[in-house]
């Protein structure tokens, strides 16, 4: 009888791959993230390391795309510098991501805003939505 109870309190703390898979992501997730929505104008705060130093440096765009989902969650950011368009891909739940904050709602009727790139100056504006 002993072996038995034995066998069955290891075999209950062994999990099997998915379960251990899961159980690994939902520790790495973020708990504290906002409601991203495509349109949105967002400032990602990125941990840069130079050296011995770490800083966060603002990165502030225009969500042009949201893909997959739970760990793997990634938004493409996109704005303007110098009057080049910059689009950078930003894990959520990253450790380099320090935080994320929606700055305005953009009101946008798409999934993906990649005609965005062929736009110019005043012509990249999203409208700004009031209800979420």
């Amino acid at each position: 009888m002993a072996k038995s109870s034995k066998a069955s309190s290891a075999a209950a703390k062994k999990l099997s791959p998915e379960a251990l898979i899961r159980s690994f992501e939902s520790s790495q997730q973020k708990d504290d993230l906002p409601e991203i929505y495509v349109g949105d104008t967002v400032r990602v705060g990125v941990r840069i390391s130079e050296g011995n130093k770490e800083r966060v440096q603002p990165y502030e765009g225009v969500v042009i795309s949201k893909r997959h989902g739970g760990l793997n969650q990634t938004i493409t950011v996109r704005r303007i510098f110098q009057g080049i368009g910059v689009e950078r891909v930003f894990m959520l739940h990253s450790p380099q991501v320090a935080s994320i904050k929606v700055e305005r709602r953009g009101k946008v009727r798409r999934a993906k805003l990649f005609y965005l790139r062929e736009r110019v100056g005043k012509a990249t504006r999203v409208k700004q939505r009031f209800d979420r």
